[in-house]
This record gives C-alpha cells, structure tokens and sequence, in this order.
C-alpha cells in the first residue's frame, strides 16, 4: 500500500487540476446566467483545488522519503522539484494572483498570469505522475 499511495497522489492531484480547470470551469461560464455569478463560482472552485493540490503535494514530499533510510525513493529523485513547484504555484495562484482577480485589477493581465501559472501547475503534476508511472513499469 505504500507504494502505491504516491501514483494515487499524483494521479488525484493531476485529475482534480484537468476536471476543474478544463470541465467544471467551462461549464460553469457556458450555463450560469451571468459571467461575474460565474466567475465567483469558478474562484471558490479554485480555492478549493489549492487545497487539494497543497494537500497531494504535502503527502507526495512526506512519501518520498524511504522509511527507515536516509534516500528518497527513486520517482522522487526524478520528480520532487516538480512537486514543489507545483505546491508554490498553487499558493501563488490563490494567494498572488486571485485576489488581484477577484478585485477586478487589470483583469486580462491577471487571468492570463493565473491560466498560466495553473497551467504550469497542470504541467507538474502530469511529469510527476509519468515519472512515478515510469518508475512503476521498471519495477514491475
């Protein structure tokens, strides 16, 4: 079971990022009667991604390390600094670029910084889980 733990991390914190920001996001702006109900609705649904992400990454470091043994085990070795990365630009989403948002502050450069950053954020999660599924063929 505890080996298994960090692809289930991996894989939560990658799926919830693709469901939120490609699937739920999109629907709430095509279906909600007015943009600004839903991009309230799309911020508490990011704010509530930060914290799965903030979670999955926190785990994903405490499991990286061997029990017992002063290594980290080998798909952290490939894959931990897109873990912390991504735990950095999830805090910097929440707490740099959305309140900039929700306040309306030069709105197109703010979103554009924010997309980015949770796409970056996207981009670290999928490494990590492809470096943990490369990890687990080898192994197998």
């Amino acid at each position: 079971m505890y080996l298994r733990l960090p692809f289930f991390l991996a894989a939560l914190w990658w799926g919830s990022l693709s469901a939120i920001g490609f699937m739920a996001v999109p629907m709430l702006f095509a279906n909600l009667p007015s943009p600004a109900m839903a991009g309230f609705m799309a911020a508490k649904l990011f704010a509530a991604q930060t914290w799965i992400s903030i979670a999955c990454c926190a785990l994903l470091l405490v499991f990286s390390k061997q029990r017992k043994a002063e290594k980290i085990e080998e798909w952290a070795q490939a894959a931990i600094g897109f873990v912390i990365a991504g735990m950095l630009l999830a805090l910097l989403v929440q707490y740099g670029v959305s309140p900039k948002i929700v306040a309306r502050e030069n709105l197109k450069l703010w979103h554009g910084v924010g997309t980015a950053m949770y796409a970056l954020q996207w981009l670290c999660a999928a490494v990590v889980l492809w470096r943990l599924i490369g990890v687990r063929s080898r192994s197998a």
